[in-house]
């Protein structure tokens, strides 16, 4: 393991769990808002909408998947970041796509965290 606590070999299982999970959150968490809120509201406040959700959606994933919530959320960030080009380019969803497979290598070159007894 290195300093941020990451495996050198990817979990492969816990790669695609995060994948579909991260995935799903994300849709479910914006197809949401997208019936909530009026359009106006993502042209304005999206810029602060989409990571907070991201973010929101990464932690999810983190606790489904008994993952370290600060590395998680570390890796969330960090694979979210390409997707801002995306965005710059006018090409949002394909930046998403891109995030979330960055996203599940992150996760899954983490431990898995310990689960606390019940």
């Amino acid at each position: 393991m290195d300093r941020l606590g990451l495996n050198k070999k990817l979990d492969t299982p816990t790669l695609w769990r995060a994948a579909l999970l991260q995935l799903a959150a994300v849709a479910v968490l914006s197809i949401a808002l997208a019936a909530a809120l009026p359009h106006s509201f993502f042209v304005d406040w999206g810029w602060i909408a989409g990571p907070t959700a991201w973010m929101l959606c990464a932690a999810f994933t983190a606790r489904v998947l008994s993952l370290p919530l600060v590395p998680t959320l570390i890796g969330a960030v960090l694979a979210g970041l390409p997707s801002l080009v995306a965005v710059l380019v006018n090409l949002h969803w394909a930046g998403a796509v891109l995030a979330v497979g960055l996203f599940a290598i992150w996760c899954a070159r983490l431990p898995r965290a310990h689960t606390l007894p019940s």
